[in-house]
């Protein structure tokens, strides 16, 4: 099975944007129509346009070709495994270009191991996983606010449509630009190494927006969980590993992790608590970790097929629906029920 990944390299350039009447009535308030497209505005600080194999070429000496630009000189994160089939050139709010090729590749997958590891994401902790091991928060935000003050108070003093006040905007993206990139390589490196060392992964599914809007908006957009999860979901594909997202009205910090008793809400100053059953003693997160992993172990099990006496599977395989099936029937013409015969 192949799959679809892409590989940036820095450069890039813009296309500029076209109005249309879709754009007109979003301008003036009214509702656009969902089935009309969106066009980009010269406006944007992120522009990008998407290349087929007809307007660029991969030279010998490393540079890029693209139609009615020329030959371009890239700094290559890594190389090509495969001849790519697209290109998209975008340019960043901070001025950077880049270079994001779409190749077909084969999985990566990983030996088989007997270890999987329950994550609960948090705050104080960025992760604690069910063996107890925690990952601290780098809080890249938090440790930039300083600098990112005074670039932001030296922007608001700059007149409004002058060139100074578009150097200070570029030198806040710049500095914003830094911080995200700080946080996604990291993410980058802590997913690969969980998914490398467990053979599953199980996570709650986190209400990020909802938490967004909360007094704790700031720290919960500064760790980052959702980039996470959905790097891990992604690498647990690509290098054949399990991965599960365990339902966030699981009560993961209510109940104890040893014989199941309900304890009922705990506030979040209560970082430990001593079971009232069993008598346990508990760390939070940890505790909260465990419980996600029993239960996403029952989610895996509940994916896996039976398979019957005859060794095939037990559950019927998916079967699209048929274009008669869909919709209603059109006048004079009777509707269609089953499957026909192939």
């Amino acid at each position: 099975m192949c799959q679809r990944s892409s590989c940036n390299s820095p450069f890039a350039t813009s296309t500029p944007p076209t109005r249309t009447s879709s754009t007109a009535s979003r301008a003036s308030g009214r509702a656009a129509r969902p089935d009309l497209p969106r066009y980009k505005s010269k406006k944007d600080t992120r522009q990008s346009i998407r290349l087929n194999t007809n307007a660029f070429c991969l030279q010998g000496d490393g540079t890029v070709y693209v139609a009615k630009v020329g030959n371009l000189k890239v700094t290559w994160s890594r190389w090509l495994p495969a001849a790519p089939t697209s290109l998209t050139v975008t340019k960043d709010s901070s001025g950077r270009y880049f270079l994001s090729f779409v190749v077909d590749t084969e999985p990566d997958i990983l030996p088989e191991l007997e270890t999987d590891a329950g994550i609960d994401l948090g705050l104080s902790a960025f992760a604690v996983l069910s063996d107890g091991s925690k990952i601290d928060s780098p809080r890249f935000l938090r440790r930039a606010e300083k600098k990112l003050k005074r670039l932001q108070r030296e922007l608001s003093r700059k007149a409004k449509g002058s060139k100074n006040r578009a150097k200070a905007r570029v030198k806040v993206a710049r500095q914003h630009t830094k911080v995200a990139d700080r946080r996604r390589d990291w993410h980058h490196k802590a997913s690969t190494q969980i998914i490398r060392d467990n053979q599953a992964v199980y996570v709650e599914d986190l209400a990020v927006s909802g938490l967004g809007r909360t007094r704790l908006a700031k720290s919960v957009h500064d760790a980052g969980w959702s980039a996470f999860v959905g790097m891990l979901e992604y690498k647990a594909v690509k290098h054949g590993r399990t991965f599960a997202k365990v339902d966030r009205a699981l009560p993961s910090s209510q109940a104890c992790s040893a014989c199941g008793f309900r304890d009922g809400p705990k506030p979040l100053h209560v970082r430990e608590w001593t079971c009232g059953a069993c008598g346990t003693a508990h760390d939070r997160d940890h505790n909260a970790a465990r419980n996600v992993l029993f239960e996403g172990r029952r989610i895996a099990a509940g994916r896996a097929e039976t398979p019957n006496a005859c060794g095939a599977p037990v559950r019927r395989a998916h079967v699209p629906a048929q274009r008669d099936e869909a919709g209603s029937p059109r006048k004079g013409q009777k509707t269609q029920a089953g499957i026909p015969e192939l």
